[in-house]
């Protein structure tokens, strides 16, 4: 008889009964379905269907390609017991089997599991209960988790002092009668065996208990071949203390080997703790960040000034801010003035002028005036959480590259226990006299050698401290993969407005004709679009404000739209707008005043004529700034063999002025928004990898569509959902910056996967005796131990050298004074003082 299941599935995107429709028919196009009920109100499916022909994961999946998605859930998993890249295969391989689990990252480096899930079908409670089953020890919570990674570090410290000293007294032991100072007692064989027992037992317990825990669940792994090489010493040896008679009835010598035991277990708890410490540090950044946030707000409740916790603000609280103290919330600020040091954010080194109605960032430090801000996101609705969240989810992620690691650690340890079989084999069989000791040390050498360690460390290491270091310049990486792709970009399209320059209009030229003063001319200008919306009238009226100058109220106002102005004003007659707007109401333009319009285009800026009873009196010339350091972004970018292009919607002339400016020699210009993506889409059919950089607001397809999208300017949206990279200020600089972090971090992932891959096929034939033939060398197993902890060791300790990590091609953000592209109001004119009126 047949068993069908049923399941239910949250499904996000539907908003009509159309959508109803069309998950219905995706679903029930797929074999093995028998049933779909697909409702609208509380936006689920149940399906029911055989398990034999389809699972969840099928039913998903489709559910995905028709356009809509299914609700699911992400949580990062701290979990205690994991040595080495077998131990991460062995826990995706047990997640994977569960239905509801989407996707699944096990990150050695962190201790975590990043898991996405659907709860309906997989509650948490199973997934830990399934982690439980494998071997390991899901931690509940972030704090029980530090915590425990200090009683840890503790431990080991213990174990490994305990085994240290001693071993040193077994190994002086064991050199016997070659020193005169050790005792007689010290080489007796039985207090060798008292001494070294603990060691084995106690010290390298978790090796033992590792290695069964592993047994039980039909794996091998690291504590596999640590706990069979050193029993094997351990065990040889006490056979040799005890029943002597045994060897000597096969014709061997006694000899013992607890020196050898006691010596791996110390060096190998050495190498632990060592990098474990180092691993320690690899997660500095994301401490950094959460110590950030203060603990408590001064909060005005009931007319009066209150220090709380700042877990109690709420939005919309007046939160009160002193000189010096953090800004416990994001907000807005309503009453005061103050400079605000956002570095810690935003990596910008200059403070930030703040006034009433500008937003300010939790964390940063106000740091001259007192200030009220209205409290807007709180608790983890707050930038810094938010970006917590975002560097945690990008260090639990994978990088492509580290499948080449999983793939190999699946068969590691058992190509490696097979390789040590065989060097027993082959040493006892062919090997010189003592041949049963040859083949016995070289069998612990090889076990003890190898290193599946660095391998499953090579690259979790190196995203952490990459991404970690990239938060702290104000640029976040969302995952491994981003991180990866990045560092292969050779094209680079900057979206024009918002990114390449300013995104507001502002006044930069002001031609007077006819003996109209400037200040008259803005005067008229203002006046009469003083009750415009458009970004050319909001622009002439901000500028006459700050020169302040006194507007009138226009006794008409009308606009025609795409042309310009009509106002009046104490009943004179203004008109503003273009070249086509003065030719349609008849208004001649004398010859100098249209050339010096046509140069001012040129130059990339909106000239603007005003004319009073029909006689133009002047020309306003607007221009969007390009923002500082564009020019050296762009110049950077080519040293690093990098295409620039720019896309914009603006016209061609206006384009490649702006382009000019910055240097950049490939322009698409006229694209509209809509057609942003396939301008990309154009660019990787000629072979390139392209990162696109925009705001994320009219350019999110194309971001989308980049290989890497990198939003600029986010503010506190920083899950801009196109952005791959997301930088939280508007310092191009960045662009630059997390290219090169990421070239970086891929060389570094590079190197510790040369070593670790170097190491072991190196070492482990060298273990195994292949040199004793031609040099007579063969390698102790205490050497072997020695060689196996460097190697993990080394490898983190490589990755954290990324912390170090300073842009090579750009000039530190400290020594680059801010340069202004555009000149300012009023630099640009020039008036005949004798005929102003």
């Amino acid at each position: 008889m047949m068993r069908w299941k049923r399941v239910e599935l949250p499904i996000t995107g539907m908003s009509c009964a159309s959508c109803v429709n069309a998950v219905e028919s995706c679903i029930k196009g797929l074999d093995g379905v028998l049933e779909v009920n697909v409702n609208l109100a509380t936006q689920r499916a149940t399906v029911t269907f055989d398990p034999e022909k389809i699972t969840p994961k099928n039913i998903i999946k489709a559910i995905k390609e028709t356009g809509y998605d299914v609700g699911t859930q992400k949580v990062s998993i701290p979990i205690q017991g994991m040595h080495c890249a077998s131990c991460v295969e062995a826990i995706e391989s047990a997640l994977r089997e569960l239905e509801g689990v989407i996707h699944v990252d096990v990150n050695l480096a962190a201790e975590k599991a990043s898991v996405e899930f659907i709860p309906e079908i997989t509650p948490l409670l199973e997934i830990k209960s399934k982690i439980k089953d494998a071997g390991y020890t899901p931690i509940e919570v972030e704090k029980e988790y530090e915590d425990l990674e200090k009683r840890e570090i503790q431990d080991l410290k213990r174990r490994f002092i305990f085994s240290a000293v001693v071993g040193a007294i077994v190994f002086a032991g064991s050199m016997g009668s070659q020193s005169l100072w050790i005792p007689d007692i010290l080489t007796n064989w039985v207090t060798l065996f008292i001494l070294t027992t603990p060691v084995q037992l106690w010290a390298g317990w978790q090796f033992y208990k590792g290695a069964w825990s592993a047994l039980k669940h039909s794996r091998a792994d690291m504590n596999t071949l640590i706990a069979l090489g050193t029993t094997a010493a351990y065990l040889y040896s006490v056979i040799a203390t005890f029943f002597p008679g045994f060897f000597k009835s096969e014709s061997l010598r006694p000899a013992v080997y607890y020196d050898t035991s006691a010596m791996i277990i110390s060096l190998i708890l050495l190498g632990r703790l060592l990098e474990k410490r180092a691993r320690s540090q690899t997660g500095e950044a994301i401490r950094k960040l959460i110590s950030l946030q203060p603990k408590t707000a001064r909060v005005i409740r009931d007319g009066e000034e209150k220090d709380i916790p700042v877990e109690e603000v709420k939005v919309g609280d007046i939160v009160v801010v002193r000189p010096g103290e953090k800004i416990p919330v994001d907000g807005i600020v309503i009453e005061g003035h103050s400079s605000v040091d956002e570095s810690m954010i935003t990596g910008e080194p200059i403070p930030s002028e703040k006034k009433p109605g500008d937003r300010v960032i939790g964390a940063t430090i106000n740091t001259t005036g007192t200030f009220k801000l209205k409290a807007t996101n709180v608790g983890e609705e707050t930038l810094l959480s938010q970006i917590v969240k975002l560097v945690e989810e990008a260090q639990s992620s994978k990088a492509p590259i580290q499948r080449i690691a999983d793939k190999i650690a699946a068969y590691f340890v058992p190509v490696v226990i097979g390789i040590a079989v065989l060097t027993f084999v082959v040493w006892s069989s062919f090997g010189p006299e003592p041949a049963f000791t040859h083949a016995l040390l070289n069998f612990i050498a090889v076990l003890i050698i190898a290193c599946p360690c660095a391998l499953g460390l090579a690259t979790p290491t190196a995203v952490i401290v990459g991404t970690g270091k990239g938060a702290e310049n104000g640029i976040l990486i969302k995952s491994g993969k981003a991180l990866e792709t990045a560092q292969r970009i050779t094209t680079v399209v900057f979206d024009k407005t918002g990114t390449l320059t300013q995104g507001k209009l502002e006044v930069t030229d002001i031609i007077p004709n006819g003996g109209f003063s400037r200040e008259k001319i803005l005067a008229l200008s203002a006046s009469a679009e003083k009750s415009s919306e458009h970004p050319i009238g909001k622009a002439i009226v901000e500028a006459a404000k700050e020169e302040g100058i006194p507007l009138e109220e226009p006794d008409s106002f009308s606009i025609e739209p795409g042309g310009g102005v009509h106002a009046t004003i104490k009943g004179v007659r203004v008109l503003i707008g273009s070249k086509k707007f003065m030719d349609s109401g008849r208004i001649d333009i004398a010859e100098e005043l249209g050339y010096r319009a046509g140069e001012l285009a040129e130059e990339g800026k909106t000239p603007v004529f005003i004319a009073v009873e029909g006689k133009v009196i002047g020309i306003l010339a607007l221009s969007d700034r390009v923002k500082p350091y564009c020019r050296e972004v762009v110049e950077a970018l080519k040293r690093l063999n990098i295409e620039v292009v720019m896309i914009t919607g603006d016209n061609t002339r206006t384009a490649k002025a702006i382009a000019r400016q910055v240097g950049i020699e490939r322009i698409l210009a006229e694209v509209k928004p809509q057609e942003k993506a396939n301008e990309i889409r154009r660019l990787q059919s000629e072979g390139k990898v392209v990162a696109m950089v925009g705001d994320g607001i009219n350019d999110a397809p194309a971001l989308a569509q980049a290989d890497i999208g990198i939003a600029i300017g986010a503010g506190t949206d920083i899950a801009v959902e196109a952005g791959d990279i997301v930088l939280i200020g508007n310092d191009l600089r960045g662009v630059v910056t997390a290219i090169e972090l990421s070239r970086e971090t891929m060389r570094t992932i590079k190197q510790n996967f040369f070593w670790a891959f170097f190491y072991n096929a190196l070492l482990i034939p060298v273990a195994a005796g292949v040199l004793y033939p031609f040099t007579g060398i063969l390698l102790n197993p205490v050497f072997a131990a020695g060689a196996m902890a460097l190697s993990s060791v080394s490898v983190v300790t490589n990755s954290l050298r990324l912390k170090r990590f300073k842009p090579k091609t750009l000039i530190p953000k400290e020594t680059v004074p801010y340069r202004q592209e555009q000149p300012l109001l009023g630099k640009n004119v020039t008036t005949n003082p004798s005929k102003q009126q």
